[in-house]
C-alpha cells in the first residue's frame, strides 16, 4: 500500500516494512521471508520472541542500522554486531534523519501478558505529512486517545491494530480504538502467524470498521 509516496508493507504477524526514497523502517520483524530490504531503522515493541527475534532481525539489518528498543529486550540485541542500539521508554521522543518516533504504551488492561510496569512500547512514525501509529501488543489503554488529534488535521494517518484477541485486544475493541482515532486507514495485525489470531479476526475487524464509516484494508504478507 502506497500512501504519499510512503511504501507500507506487511511482514506477518505484527512486522511491517516502510519505505520512502531514502528510508526503510522495519516494526518487530517476526518469520520473514528471505527477500525482504534491508532496513535503516528498526523498532521493536518489546522483547516477546514473537516481536523481537533475533534471526529475523539479522536477516534485516545491515551495517550501522540503528535498532530502537525498550530496556528489557537489551540483552537481546547487544548479541547482534554492527548496529547501534537506542534505548527508550515511553513517553521518549527520537529524530533519526527526517524521521521521528515517539513511544507511546503498549499495555494489557484486562490480562497479565503485557503489564504496564514493564515499559512496553507502541511507536508513532512521523514522515514529513504521514503518521503512522503502530500499536504494539495492547489492549485498548487511556493512552490512545492522546493520539485522537493525528486524523483530524490533514495528515494522512495510519494505524496498525492488533486484532487477535487473547495477548491482546479482539477485532470489536480494535474497532473502536480506530473510531476515536478517526484514521486514514486502519490495517489489523498480530495474527496469522501460529501465535494468536487469524486472517477470519482481521476480515472481522475490517468488516466492524467498514460499518463505523472507516477505511481499512487487509494487507497481505510480502
Amino acid at each position: 500500500m502506497q500512501i504519499k509516496g510512503i511504501n507500507i508493507e506487511f511482514l506477518g504477524h505484527s512486522g511491517f516494512l516502510i519505505s520512502s526514497e531514502s528510508k526503510r523502517i522495519a516494526i518487530d520483524p517476526y518469520n520473514i521471508s528471505d527477500n525482504i530490504p534491508k532496513a535503516d531503522l528498526i523498532l521493536v515493541t518489546h522483547s516477546h520472541y514473537d516481536h523481537c527475534s533475533i534471526k529475523d532481525i539479522e536477516k534485516i539489518k545491515k551495517d550501522r542500522t540503528v535498532i530502537v528498543i525498550p530496556a528489557d529486550a537489551q540483552s537481546k540485541i547487544t548479541k547482534i554486531k554492527d548496529v547501534e542500539m537506542q534505548i527508550i521508554e515511553p513517553g521518549d521522543e527520537l529524530k533519526i534523519g527526517n524521521t521521528k518516533i515517539e513511544a507511546i504504551p503498549a499495555y494489557n488492561t484486562n490480562k497479565d501478558f503485557h503489564p504496564k510496569r514493564e515499559g512496553w512500547l507502541g511507536y508513532l512514525i512521523k514522515l514529513k505529512e504521514i503518521i503512522i501509529y503502530h500499536a504494539g501488543d495492547s489492549d485498548k489503554i487511556p493512552e490512545m486517545k492522546n493520539l485522537t488529534g493525528y486524523g483530524k488535521h490533514g495528515n494522512e494517518f495510519i494505524a496498525l491494530l492488533p486484532v487477535s484477541g487473547k495477548y491482546v485486544m479482539d477485532a470489536e475493541e480494535a474497532a473502536e480504538v480506530a473510531s476515536f482515532l478517526s484514521p486514514t486507514i486502519a490495517i489489523p495485525m498480530h495474527y496469522g502467524a501460529g501465535v494468536a489470531g487469524t486472517t477470519e479476526d482481521a476480515e472481522k475487524f475490517v468488516k466492524l470498521c467498514k460499518e463505523k464509516g472507516l477505511k481499512a484494508e487487509v494487507l497481505e504478507k510480502i
